[in-house]
């Protein structure tokens, strides 16, 4: 999984799709989460990374990491790894 190139991070958590024209707001978590993934970082990595680092257990962690996943890939924001293998 990758952040789609054309897609643009702010450090105070707004992205911007030039594709489409939309925006979305993140919070600062959501952020640091981004930022791993433009890191190549796996999810296993960021889990601990993001567990390590906040007051939060694995479970929570997971439900709301594969929520936002999903609503990341909802909005085409990130592109799959069969799409950067093809």
């Amino acid at each position: 999984m990758k952040l789609r190139k054309n897609v643009a991070v702010s450090e105070a958590g707004l992205l911007f799709n030039p594709v489409t024209g939309e925006s979305f707001t993140v919070n600062p978590i959501g952020v640091e989460i981004l930022n791993l993934i433009r890191e190549d970082k796996s999810p296993d990595q960021i889990s601990k990374a993001i567990v390590d680092k906040y007051s939060t257990d694995q479970t929570t962690f997971e439900k709301d990491y594969d929520d936002f996943i999903g609503i990341l890939y909802h909005h085409n924001l990130l592109e799959s790894h069969e799409e950067t293998t093809i």
